[in-house]
């Protein structure tokens, strides 16, 4: 190998970066941040998803055959039981819309500050549709517990009782919509446009700082493809869950990983949208169907066509509710 002019030897072309030395490189990118206030956000950041995962059932209770100390004879599969707890789930994770807002508007950069603009309109625009999309659901369950809203999903083979397939397809894709949208991923991903705001809201923010915006966004795609499974997809729900409750936990995590699939696989399909298109398709579009969802729930419950329903089909096949 030949020496360069400054005495350094070897082959500059095949320079490699371990996964090591990057992140080293990350952390000590921004002198300003010292460890105790970066430690300080990373806790703040790990509580507040704990805070959200709490109260999602993972599983039905799990009956032992023996007695353990401090836990007796059954593991409950929930931390903590909400009689509240999909009011409590959209509260906390409403809180999203500040990081990005604040974070652009303090950039002092005119990309920064129009992503940060686009995401409050957008964020708030689809927290709507969102909301709405879901309260068919309660309509139809008459409970906002998540353990309650799970166990009236079982169905034959654990599968036909789930709120996707009976009322509530139109509130999945009203749901669905939203729940990108208010991820900010693609087509949805306009606070971010690279092609338009360089990089939207962080566009000023670099090494640890840019890490814990992507960390949080891909916290949130988790927290909302928990939700989907709970509330469409019959949570832990599954075959032979009556016989082996501790397959509940697997049903849960593989409907997860499926919807989060779904996510990756809608990133290298789609367009973005323009920000007008944007706008138009959640309050023109968005909105009014989730009312018409909420209208038709509404109108099923009330007359007791799906209790009608449901009873024939269990008495006539074995299935149903």
């Amino acid at each position: 190998m030949k020496a360069d002019h400054n005495g350094h030897s070897g082959d500059r072309g095949n320079l490699k970066v371990s996964p090591e030395a990057s992140r080293q490189q990350s952390l000590a990118a921004h002198h300003e941040v010292s460890d105790v206030e970066l430690r300080g956000i990373i806790v703040f950041l790990t509580g507040l998803t704990v805070m959200t995962v709490v109260v999602y059932p993972f599983g039905p209770d799990i009956h032992l055959p023996f007695t353990l100390p401090w836990i007796g004879d059954t593991i409950p599969m929930v931390i903590a039981k909400f009689d509240v707890g999909l009011l409590y789930v959209l509260g906390v994770t409403s809180v999203g819309v500040y990081g990005i807002a604040l974070a652009g508007w303090s950039s002092n950069n005119k990309y920064s500050l129009m992503g940060g603009l686009r995401s409050s309109a957008q964020m708030i625009s689809y927290e709507l549709a969102l909301g709405l999309g879901l309260i068919g659901v309660i309509l139809q369950s008459g409970t906002l517990n998540l353990q309650g809203i799970v166990e009236q999903q079982s169905g034959h083979l654990g599968v036909t009782g789930w709120n996707v397939f009976w009322v509530q397809p139109l509130g999945f894709f009203v749901y669905l919509v939203a729940a990108i949208a208010e991820t900010n991923r693609v087509p949805f991903d306009l606070p971010e446009a690279e092609t338009e705001l360089v990089a939207g809201f962080h566009t000023e923010y670099s090494a640890m700082k840019f890490a814990l915006f992507f960390l949080a966004e891909y916290v949130n795609m988790f927290t909302v493809s928990m939700l989907a499974t709970t509330l469409f997809l019959g949570g832990w729900n599954g075959p032979f869950i009556h016989q082996l409750p501790w397959l509940g936990v697997f049903y849960f995590l593989g409907k997860v990983a499926l919807f989060l699939f779904f996510y990756i696989w809608l990133r290298g399909t789609l367009p973005r949208f323009r920000f007008d298109q944007l706008m138009s398709f959640g309050w023109q579009f968005l909105v009014p169907l989730a009312i018409i969802n909420i209208v038709v729930t509404a109108t099923i419950q009330w007359s007791g066509l799906y209790d009608y329903v449901g009873k024939f089909i269990k008495t006539s096949t074995g299935w149903g509710g």
